[in-house]
């Protein structure tokens, strides 16, 4: 489906029952509990494993999951230098993942001290999808959001347009 029609406006996808659209997710973003069972998994290795996280959902973007250190092999992260900066949760610090000879540069992030609108983030970790072997929501492996730049997860229950996606530039 393509992304938004020659005036520029975004043409949503269907939705159908039990999902939701991401053109629905507010802006700021909301940060909700999940109880479903997520995981992560890196070089074989069951790196993340947990009923407590929280999804961020934002508009136009899939959810993007955050795990509380406690479920994670925080052994296997080694944090860089390299920030970013969010205008809602603000200054996120990425971390390498390893194990054994493989290593994954700048596949996971978390707000050390997030904003008063993200303090539920903190003590948790976000992973981009893509560096990992898999990622699962309720045991569906997701996909990762198009462009590499954003770390949503996507499942069955959630569609697009997604940002990241070709021609989503300015969105």
């Amino acid at each position: 489906m393509r992304a938004s029609s020659k005036s520029g406006h975004v043409r949503r996808e269907p939705v159908g029952p039990g999902q939701e659209s991401v053109w629905d997710y507010p802006r700021p973003p909301r940060i909700e509990p999940v109880a479903k069972r997520v995981q992560v998994v890196f070089d074989g290795v069951v790196l993340a494993d947990t009923q407590s996280a929280y999804r961020v959902l934002e508009t136009s973007h899939p959810p993007v999951y955050y795990l509380p250190e406690g479920d994670i092999r925080m052994d296997l992260l080694t944090r860089t230098s390299r920030s970013s900066f969010c205008e809602w949760k603000g200054v996120a610090h990425y971390y390498d993942v390893s194990h054994g000879e493989r290593r994954a540069a700048g596949a996971a992030w978390a707000y050390g001290a997030p904003s008063a609108l993200a303090l539920a983030l903190a003590k948790h970790v976000a992973f981009y999808a893509a560096m990992m072997d898999a990622c699962f929501v309720d045991g569906e492996r997701v996909t990762p959001q198009p462009g590499g730049f954003y770390g949503g997860w996507i499942t069955r229950d959630v569609v697009g347009p997604f940002k990241g996606e070709p021609g989503s530039f300015g969105w």
